[in-house]
């Protein structure tokens, strides 16, 4: 594996859920261990796995593996590490500030922001101590690497705290940031650690997928904006092409994976590349994780006797509910390379198909809804929002109302937090919000909506739910918030895969909302192997190991769930689309 070869002292693994950062993490140390290496193996995933990988309980101290000689793990609980830096920001005013304050500062600390950097809090210390425990390692893996956002924040330089003490804020990160001024140095210290390629290499982790490509071209952009440029590419789980020798479907996956690997974005291109078999079973154990990085020896016969039909979960089945309100907004929510704009577009076609009125837009970045559309439709309207435009527009607007009022300083101020990554978000949600009004008579489908993160920013901080709610008085309104808090209006369908990862990072999402006060209507697991009912040996036993997963939805998160088959062909184009949800047949 080149990205092992003459490895500095810090690898970080980064990539979207499910994409096997765990596995490729915990078999490099392994690798490296066999080197006579002494490795730590820290992971700062909220899903993480990797005391079930190595069959030990792992916590949050150093704890040697027994079974590795000269490896060691440390899992870092965010949760606890968001707790612990809440209560040292809210801690020395409790009991100072109202209460109805407190709960909003508390409030306003619950998103993921304070979460990725009290995370970054905890393993700072990791990267700058070479005199203590860590001191003995000679290498550090990092699975989950903290993002561009993460590091963005960190590298915000103003004087957060007497901003917030002045009573000047009320912008999107100063929560957040209020408790960094006293540990700034040792902050500068890790990020200069983790732009030295001496010191540090970072590791971009995908599947052989359109969308999980481009999803880590734009985390490699942004690294690489910020400083961070010795990048290394692995592509897991890539079908060998041995798999499709019996199986239509295996062959018709394989010559797909390698068509997006040779169409592989000019950013990635430059860098170094892997490839990593796909197995026909979850790396769990050492003895799968020793053979990861080796070629698949064969695959052992499949389990014929284990049901794959998932027939009784169609995506139509969704669709006929939706179609009986004749309006309204409909949210396709998820991390990213799991397929919502498949099946937000899927969706709007089929609305479209029973003769509705549909505005499908998007708020991702990346988003191609017209290439995934490509066509049109008399009742179809396509659209998308442009972050940078949004976030443009907003922060003008911001400095010419909350901005005029202010002296220099604050000013300086506002400017700098109106520069944090939070800004975009609560700028792509104002955008947004003048396109749910359109859901008041006609369908609206949002393909990747604001995460629950940027409903509690928008509520904690009061900057407009609240505001409209002082100013009308005892008047009846309606806000954004309200709608999308109202069931009979608004409909959440959260979208993941059927494998652990994805589905725990859809349920910390759900939680999310929830606190928002938005409960979601259904999900879809998409790209379902069991669904589609594979006859190759390798992918009938990964089929099979999904079927807990979907039970998992089932029984402990969804009244409603879809579950969408993988198809041989992506789902491109309006008639493929119909095909996915048989909505052309359902058609008046």
């Amino acid at each position: 594996m080149k990205f092992l070869d003459t490895a500095p002292r810090f690898l970080f693994f980064t990539g979207k859920g499910g994409v096997g950062k765990t596995s490729i993490a915990c078999a490099a140390a392994i690798h490296l261990t066999g080197r006579g290496r002494n490795v730590l193996l820290v992971s700062t995933d909220p899903a993480s796995n990797v005391g079930q990988v190595f069959g030990i309980t792992i916590g949050n101290t150093i704890t040697a593996i027994p079974a590795v000689e000269g490896l060691s793990a440390l899992e870092i609980d965010p949760d606890q590490a968001a707790e612990a830096y809440r209560e040292r920001i809210v801690g020395p005013v409790r009991g100072l500030l109202p209460d109805d304050e407190l709960r909003s500062i508390t409030e306003q600390l619950s998103g993921s922001c304070t979460t990725e950097i009290a995370s970054f809090n905890e393993f700072t210390e990791l990267l700058t101590d070479s005199d203590g425990p860590v001191g003995q390692f000679d290498h550090v893996l990092f699975d989950t690497a903290p993002t561009g956002h993460t590091i963005r924040l960190l590298q915000l330089p103003g004087s957060w705290t007497d901003f917030l003490t002045a009573g000047k804020g009320d912008a999107s990160c100063l929560g957040p940031l209020s408790g960094l001024d006293k540990q700034r140095d040792l902050y500068a210290g890790a990020v200069a650690a983790l732009a030295d390629p001496q010191r540090t290499r970072l590791v971009l982790v995908a599947r052989a997928q359109r969308s999980a490509l481009a999803e880590i071209a734009r985390t490699q952009r942004e690294l690489t904006v910020i400083g961070l440029t010795h990048q290394y590419v692995v592509i897991n789980g890539v079908l060998p092409a041995s798999a499709g020798d019996c199986d239509p479907l295996a062959a018709a996956l394989h010559a797909r994976e390698q068509q997006a690997i040779s169409d592989l974005p000019g950013e990635l291109r430059s860098l170094p590349l892997d490839q990593v078999e796909l197995k026909d079973t979850n790396i769990v154990g050492l003895e799968a994780l020793a053979s990861l990085f080796d070629s698949a020896a064969g695959t052992p016969d499949a389990d014929e006797e284990t049901a794959l039909d998932l027939a009784d979960a169609p995506l139509a089945a969704l669709i006929d509910e939706l179609a009986a309100a004749e309006h309204g907004l409909i949210m396709c929510m998820g991390k990213g390379g799991v397929g919502k704009t498949t099946v937000a577009a899927a969706i709007a076609v089929a609305l479209a198909d029973r003769g509705h009125p549909v505005h499908l837009t998007t708020t991702d970045p990346a988003g191609h809804l017209t290439d995934m559309i490509h066509g049109s439709m008399e009742t179809l309207h396509v659209s998308s929002i442009d972050p940078a435009e949004a976030t443009r527009a907003y922060r003008d607007h911001v400095l010419a109302t909350k901005g005029a009022a202010l002296d220099d300083q604050g000013r300086r101020m506002l400017e700098e937090d109106l520069r944090s990554p939070c800004t975009e978000e609560v700028a792509v949600f104002q955008a947004f919000s003048r396109v749910i009004g359109e859901s008041r008579h006609k369908f609206v489908v949002v393909d990747t909506a604001p995460t629950g993160h940027t409903l509690l920013l928008l509520d904690a901080t009061g900057s407009y739910h609240r505001e409209v709610a002082r100013q009308l008085g005892d008047r009846q309104f309606t806000t954004p918030l309200m709608r999308l808090q109202d069931p009979d209006h608004t409909k959440v369908i959260i979208v993941t895969l059927a494998e652990t990862t994805p589905v725990l990072e859809a349920t910390g999402l759900e939680e999310e909302l929830e606190r928002a006060q938005i409960r979601p209507w259904a999900w879809v697991v998409n790209n379902s192997l069991a669904a589609a009912q594979p006859t190759s040996p390798l992918l009938r036993r990964r089929a099979v190991a999904e079927l807990p997963e979907i039970d998992k939805v089932r029984s402990g998160h969804a009244q409603r769930v879809a579950v969408v088959p993988l198809l041989a062909a992506e789902p491109v184009g309006i008639p493929a689309l119909e095909a996915l949800t048989g909505s052309r047949a359902a058609a008046p």
